[in-house]
């Protein structure tokens, strides 16, 4: 599921960022989509193959965790990006979601027992951060910058995850 998971969100983050980047920039963001998708329906059908495997989610404490910081974290980010599109700031939705997505890598670290989590939790802050500069320098939207940022470590995490698969 982990490359399922990173590989869907890296697919929906490049879908993101093609809201408006600069136009000779279409192409590889499409293509980046394209490549998240096929990693993602990878994840989905090895996840299928296992369907019956042990996971951390087995133990119905840590699911309920999880399902607590997950919700958390869509109430969080809906309530950011309800203010943002009232205020007239809607162009910082995607940096603020990235943001929040972030922030909940940080909690799901002990739920899976996975550091890792810890390094995508402070990539995905870090692109959060950095899209608004760039995309101002670049002139194009926030999303563009935080959708690229976010779908490149996204998939990166999916990637990651197929070569801990393959090493089992």
């Amino acid at each position: 599921m982990y490359i399922a998971i990173f590989g869907m969100f890296s697919f929906i983050w490049f879908g993101w960022a093609q809201e408006n980047p600069k136009k000779s920039w279409r192409k590889y963001i499409g293509i980046a989509s394209a490549v998240a998708l096929v990693l993602c329906l990878i994840g989905v059908y090895l996840s299928v193959l296992n369907w019956n495997e042990r996971t951390t989610l087995t133990d119905s404490a840590a699911f309920n965790n999880y399902l607590i910081f997950v919700s958390i974290e869509f109430l969080l980010s809906a309530i950011g990006a309800f203010l943002l599109i009232k205020f007239k700031k809607k162009d910082y939705i995607a940096p603020w979601i990235a943001f929040v997505v972030g922030i909940h890598f940080f909690w799901l670290k002990n739920i899976f027992n996975d550091f890792s989590l810890y390094i995508l939790g402070v990539l995905l802050i870090g692109v959060a951060l950095i899209s608004l500069p760039f995309s101002k320098k670049l002139n194009v939207a926030n999303s563009a910058i935080t959708g690229i940022g976010a779908g490149t470590v996204l998939f990166c995490f999916a990637i990651l995850g197929l070569i801990r698969f393959l090493m089992t």
